[in-house]
């Protein structure tokens, strides 16, 4: 099938889509990719889904981000980025995410799925929020539309205020630190003590 917008042979795996200079720029490679998710069969479409609806009963938040002219790149580093902090991160058909949040208390989260969207799902409350807000903070081009928690829906702004809480990790950071202090204090405190008394026996 060919795009005559860009005279592109559409193929039903993205490897097989040729240009007719030979070559793909990442921003239409990105966008092909989206369009050949409409060539699947109905076993990869309930696929994707139940691994998504997988992640989403496990979830505490979700967020969705609009990107439109991204290149793969930035897509690649945000998707590492959101590995590393435990954030389930896909680029998802719309039709297939409502899916997945069906029977969920996320459901609602379905009317906002309109758009190129990007998902990010975590477990932990705050941590999909952080990641792509702290992206899109430098990258203009992806666009924070909405996100939820349990049975609750945020509008952009919201997303953005639930980023500046610290998250699971940072806390749990600043906890040990705060107890490895107070830790060292005190053995400081006993090591000062038996000094003291041993000075005293030796002065005796």
């Amino acid at each position: 099938m060919v795009c005559p917008r860009a005279g592109v042979i559409l193929f039903p795996r993205l490897k097989d889509a040729v240009v007719n200079n030979g070559s793909l720029g990442l921003g239409l490679v990105f966008q092909l990719k989206m369009e050949n998710d409409l060539g699947l069969n109905l076993q990869e479409k309930q696929a994707i889904v139940a691994e998504v609806n997988e992640q989403v009963t496990q979830a505490q938040a979700i967020v969705l981000a609009e990107y439109r002219g991204i290149a793969v790149s930035d897509i690649t580093k945000l998707r590492a980025t959101a590995r590393k902090s435990g954030v389930y991160f896909r680029v998802l058909k719309n039709t297939l995410a409502r899916r997945a949040v069906q029977g969920t208390p996320f459901e609602a989260l379905a009317e906002k799925m309109v758009g190129p969207l990007i998902y990010s799902i975590s477990a932990d409350p705050v941590a999909a929020a952080k990641i792509v807000h702290e992206f899109a903070k430098t990258n203009g081009k992806l666009v924070i539309k909405a996100g939820a928690m349990v049975g609750s829906l945020m509008s952009a702004e919201q997303v953005a205020v639930l980023a500046a809480i610290p998250s699971r990790d940072e806390l749990i950071a600043r906890l040990m630190a705060t107890m490895n202090a107070a830790t060292s204090t005190f053995v400081r405190g006993l090591a000062a003590i038996r000094d003291k008394k041993e000075a005293e026996t030796a002065a005796a």
